[in-house]
């Protein structure tokens, strides 16, 4: 039985008849026809969207205080948007001009639902790229990065996208394409190994705040040593202090070893840890001599009054005289150096006075006695807090003569440079 004309085919038969060209609804001139008029429509629909789009609305939205409109502006959402009215028009559009052509209905309608998911994926895209971008403009994308997650949410979409597409081909139940992937799950654990792990270790990662963008981390076994830019889904891309870009696997942060210096740096200081090796034959006991040029030292001015007051009690009340050597308590010329460097620090305007601050000795060597500081630096920059322990240090060892103690330095059996 004949099918009855629809009216828009009925229209474009009387208009073929008013051009003197005799057609009916099933050849194949009146289908060439209604799919360039199709065509025609669905094009010239695209580009008044998009010129509507690029035009009056653009501008609109540039105009706005909210920054959000701008974002979506910015990663093309409304131009993308544009795709979607000639995808649907298309696939309206079709039933009424191909209901005489099964064939070329089920597939003009199988192509535009493709061309709309695919538009859709690609807005949704544009959708998570300003949320991103918005997000990672607040404070709290330093705590919480979230570019793990999108990444997953752009995968999730895509996977959709993919088990419609063939459901859509296949004209069957998206349910049934999915269940038979199960046979295949070995193959996608193994394509897909890194998404996992690093989706796993993301969530790790972001549950636990063990990893933020711009920490300073190191992974000695991937030589990446440096900020870190961005943590994504599969990679963690870092920023070498050389200004070389290491790439690594996310998991990675889970499984081996990283250090992480967002502590020292959400601290009050950081650490100087550092010694001097002292000759071991400089080492003596102080005369009065001595302990009367160390007084003028306004450092320990009152260290050495006090010691000096406090010895000379022990030898009275132990009836020990100066002469008796052997059983006196004298104060040693390292000892009184370790006092020194304790109150040079305390004093130092540059060092956290609140957090540890100590001078110990450590165990000799036959590198000579080691003398070690152990402080904080108030100022954290690599290249002040660089600066501060090298004066530290300068001071100390141009002080060391004052003392009548060396630092140990390895003779070596070369002759002197004429």
């Amino acid at each position: 039985m004949k099918e009855k004309p629809t009216q828009i085919s009925q229209l474009i038969l009387d208009s073929a008849s008013k051009w003197g060209i005799e057609i009916n609804s099933g050849s194949p001139l009146f289908t060439l026809f209604s799919v360039l008029i199709l065509l025609g429509v669905c094009w010239l629909a695209f580009k008044i969207t998009r010129r509507l789009f690029s035009g009056k609305l653009a501008r609109l939205i540039l105009a706005t205080k909210a920054t959000w409109d701008d974002e979506l502006q910015r990663h093309h959402f409304f131009r993308r948007g544009a795709h979607l009215v000639p995808g649907v028009l298309l696939y309206v559009l079709c039933p009424l001009l191909f209901a005489h052509a099964p064939l070329l209905l089920a597939l003009l309608q199988k192509l535009a639902f493709i061309y709309i998911l695919l538009t859709t994926v690609m807005v949704m895209s544009a959708v998570l790229n300003t949320i991103e971008d918005i997000y990672d403009s607040s404070r709290l994308a330093q705590r919480v990065p979230i570019t793990g997650f999108i990444q997953v949410g752009k995968l999730t979409l895509a996977l959709i996208a993919i088990i419609l597409i063939v459901s859509n081909l296949l004209e069957k139940s998206p349910v049934l394409i999915m269940s038979g992937l199960g046979a295949a799950a070995a193959i996608l654990l193994l394509v897909f190994r890194d998404t996992i792990l690093g989706f796993v270790a993301g969530v790790q990662i972001v549950a636990n705040r063990m990893v933020n963008n711009g920490d300073w981390i190191e992974l000695p076994k991937y030589g990446a040593d440096g900020t870190v830019l961005e943590l994504g889904l599969t990679t963690v891309k870092v920023r070498n202090w050389d200004n070389t870009i290491s790439t690594v696997p996310t998991y990675a942060l889970i499984g081996d070893s990283v250090k992480n210096w967002r502590g020292m740096q959400e601290s009050g200081g950081r650490r100087i840890k550092r010694a001097i090796n002292i000759d071991i034959q400089s080492v003596r006991f102080c005369d009065q001599d001595m302990l009367d040029n160390w007084e003028k030292i306004r450092f320990i001015k009152d260290y050495i009054s006090e010691k000096k007051r406090e010895l000379a009690k022990y030898n009275q009340d132990n009836s020990i005289t100066e002469q008796d050597l052997l059983n006196a308590r004298r104060l040693t010329n390292i000892g009184t150096f370790r006092a020194y460097m304790v109150r040079y620090l305390q004093n130092h305007p540059k060092i956290n006075q609140d957090m540890t601050l100590m001078v110990r000795q450590l165990a000799p060597t036959e590198l000579g006695l080691p003398l070690e500081i152990y402080c904080f630096s108030a100022d954290k920059n690599w290249v002040n807090y660089e600066g501060i322990q090298s004066d530290i240090f300068d001071h100390l060892l141009a002080m060391l003569p004052s003392f009548g103690l060396r630092a140990y330095q390895r003779v070596s059996d070369r002759p002197p440079m004429q």
